[in-house]
C-alpha cells in the first residue's frame, strides 16, 4: 500500500530550470507553477549573506516511495539542505474527485492506493481545485450549493497538458487557476461532488479536485458554530 502526496518546492526564480531538469530526471513532471515574493526578514538574510528575491512554487504528485528517492536527491544532487537554495515538502493527499484525475495526477504510475488519509481524526480538510482561468466563479457557485465557505484564488501556469490529454482525454489550457478552500471533513464529499459535477472536466472549466487533511485550524469560529 502506498500514498498519494503532494509535493511543494519553493526556490528562487532563477533555479526553477535547475528543479524543472532535477524533477525532469526522476520521470516528476510539474503539475502548477507560481510565482510569489520571500518575505524573510532582513537580519536573517544578512546572516546567510542572502538577498530578498522572487520566488517560484512548483506543485507536483509523488508517491510515498518516490518521495524517499527524490529527497536523498534533493539534499545530494540540489544541495537543497545549503542556505537559500529552496525547501521541498509534502503533503499527503486524503481523497481525489475521480479515476480519471488520479490518474493524471500519478501520472499513471502502477500503484496500489490506500483508501484515506492516515491522519483520520482531523475536523477539516483542505479543498484544493485547479482549473483553467477564468472560471473561479463556476466553481464557487457549486461550492457554494454545497454549502462550501468561501475560497482563494490562485492564478499559476500549468505545465502537464501532455500528461492532461493522454489521462483525462481533453484539452487544457495553460494558464491555471488554484482554488483553496477549508471546509468540514463530513461535508468535504458532497463539495468534490458538485464540482465535479457542475465545473469538472466536462464543462469550459475542466477542473480537478483533490483534498488535504488539516491538522489545525484558528479562525474558523463561525464555521464550527455552524
Amino acid at each position: 500500500m502506498d500514498m498519494i502526496y503532494m509535493l511543494v518546492t519553493i526556490s528562487d526564480r532563477n533555479q526553477t530550470r535547475r528543479f524543472l531538469a532535477f524533477y525532469k530526471e526522476h520521470q516528476i513532471t510539474m503539475t502548477l507553477i507560481t510565482f510569489g515574493r520571500g518575505t524573510t526578514t532582513s537580519e536573517i538574510l544578512d546572516s546567510f549573506g542572502l538577498e530578498a528575491a522572487e520566488k517560484a512554487v512548483l506543485f507536483a504528485f509523488v508517491t510515498g516511495s518516490e518521495w524517499k528517492i527524490v529527497k536523498q536527491g534533493l539534499q545530494k544532487q540540489m544541495k537543497i539542505d545549503i542556505p537559500g537554495t529552496g525547501i521541498a515538502f509534502i503533503v499527503p493527499l486524503s481523497s481525489i474527485g475521480g479515476k480519471k484525475q488520479l490518474q493524471f495526477l500519478t501520472e499513471g504510475w502502477s500503484f496500489k492506493k490506500e483508501e484515506e488519509s492516515t491522519l483520520k481524526d482531523t475536523r477539516y480538510e483542505l479543498l484544493v481545485v485547479i482549473a483553467d482561468q477564468g472560471y473561479s466563479d463556476m466553481i464557487m457557485d457549486a461550492a457554494r450549493a454545497a454549502d462550501a465557505p468561501g475560497g482563494t484564488v490562485i492564478h499559476a501556469k500549468g505545465t502537464g497538458t501532455e500528461q492532461a490529454e493522454r489521462f483525462l482525454g481533453v484539452s487544457i489550457a495553460a494558464e491555471k487557476e488554484m482554488i483553496f478552500m477549508v471546509t468540514k471533513r463530513e461535508g468535504k464529499n458532497a463539495i468534490m461532488r458538485a464540482i465535479m459535477d457542475k465545473a469538472g472536466l466536462a464543462t469550459e472549466a475542466k477542473a480537478i479536485v483533490f483534498s488535504l487533511p488539516v491538522t489545525e485550524t484558528a479562525g474558523m469560529r463561525l464555521l464550527e458554530e455552524s
